[in-house]
């Protein structure tokens, strides 16, 4: 077992937005290794916005991430025999973690032709409230508020 915890490396700034946050998305987007097809499925992704909607894609971005950011889980706990799920807080980091992986998750999930695309319709769609990452959360939340009543075994 470790004797401490690891140390999170600092990321780099991405090059058109300077924002480590969209590094961390990109990591998250990329597949064996493979960044900078994982940049420019990203950046496609953000171009598209701006013809389908007229808005800057980074800003529709951060309105996706914003509007799929969970406030509340669910974990299992063995209580007595019993398997409970019981409603706990999710620490920031974890918050932009989740969002990040449900809008990536549904986003591959989609139809269309390139990454890029199904990307960017999920995007547009996270940033209006709707499509599948925003689901997600909505049910990871009437799942916390459905066993509130657990939450006293919180640990």
């Amino acid at each position: 077992m470790r004797k401490s915890r690891a140390k999170k490396h600092p990321l780099q700034p991405d090059p058109r937005y300077k924002d480590t946050l969209v590094t961390r998305f990109v990591n998250n987007l990329m597949w064996d290794g493979k960044k900078s097809v994982a940049y420019e499925i990203f950046y496609d992704a953000m171009d598209k916005i701006k013809e389908q909607t007229g808005d800057e894609g980074y800003d529709v971005w951060k309105k996706a991430l914003n509007n799929v950011m969970p406030s509340v889980e669910v974990r299992s706990r063995r209580i007595g025999g019993a398997t409970f799920q019981i409603p706990t807080e999710i620490r920031p980091d974890r918050k932009i973690s989740m969002t990040m992986k449900w809008i990536i998750q549904y986003a591959r999930g989609r139809g269309g032709k390139s990454m890029a695309q199904r990307l960017s319709q999920e995007l547009i769609a996270a940033s209006k409230g709707e499509g599948g990452a925003v689901k997600k959360k909505e049910d990871v939340h009437r799942m916390a508020e459905a066993n509130k009543a657990f939450s006293h075994f919180r640990f």
